[in-house]
């Protein structure tokens, strides 16, 4: 069965209802969604999670599935349009070059972004690449126009999620170079008075008790449990 927001697609590009209101409420903990409300998630392939472009799972099987099904349950009235826009593989860079068509075109009201991951990995772990990817400067330089350009064009409210690895080894390098850029995500969240939720801060308070290996097979990317648990955690940050 199709993910839908009752009999509208939940990936549907058209025009109707509310979009960017120029007056609309700004998103604190508490607040209350508006009806027709369009919630964009964009991202990497914790995002993506193998969304169907143009089938029946636009959601995907991450925690953008669990969080728009558990949107749609507790708010039907609203008929919340909940589109996601993540791409695997996805890099600061990728984001702004497809903003235009898989963020601004939806008129969005709310604002969803993870990405950072693949960005300290090609810096740390592909020599190939690391020459030519995106530093600490040049993600927040980037993440920062982003979010500018958006303001300018909605009166949008942003939800910046941290970057994270299921990892408590201090040692690893990836893990040490994604510091700074959960720094300049948080940065960026006090700077747009965005809502934070903070998941490395959240796993690195459970790592002890809940190993790396059971939240995930990479330390990277969740299984379905980590998925609906940071799902949860988007819940709770935004207060819905």
């Amino acid at each position: 069965m199709c993910d839908k927001a009752l009999g509208k697609e939940a990936h549907t590009d058209d025009n109707s209802g509310s979009r960017g209101s120029p007056t609309g409420e700004r998103m604190k903990p508490g607040m209350h969604l508006k009806t027709a409300d369009t919630i964009v998630f964009i991202g990497d392939s914790i995002t993506d999670a193998e969304r169907h472009r143009q089938a029946c799972k636009p959601l995907g099987l991450g925690y953008v599935h669990f969080v728009g099904n558990l949107l749609w349950a507790r708010r039907p009235e609203l008929n919340l349009s909940i589109v996601n826009t993540g791409v695997s593989g996805d890099t600061i860079r990728d984001l702004e070059h497809r903003w235009e068509k898989d963020c601004i075109a939806h008129g969005p009201n709310v604002v969803s972004i993870l990405v950072g991951i693949n960005d300290v990995w090609q810096l740390t772990m592909e020599p190939a690449l690391a020459r030519t990817a995106s530093t600490p400067s040049e993600y927040e330089v980037t993440y920062d126009g982003l979010l500018s350009r958006t303001k300018k064009r909605y009166d949008c409210q942003f939800v910046l999620m941290e970057p994270f690895m299921f990892c408590r080894d201090r040692s690893n390098a990836v893990f040490n170079a994604l510091m700074s850029y959960i720094e300049i995500v948080r940065g960026l969240a006090a700077k747009y008075n965005a809502v934070l939720v903070p998941l490395q801060q959240e796993i690195d308070r459970q790592i002890a008790e809940i190993p790396p290996e059971k939240w995930s097979g990479d330390a990277v990317h969740p299984y379905l449990w980590a998925h609906a648990w940071i799902a949860l955690r988007w819940l709770e940050a935004t207060g819905l």
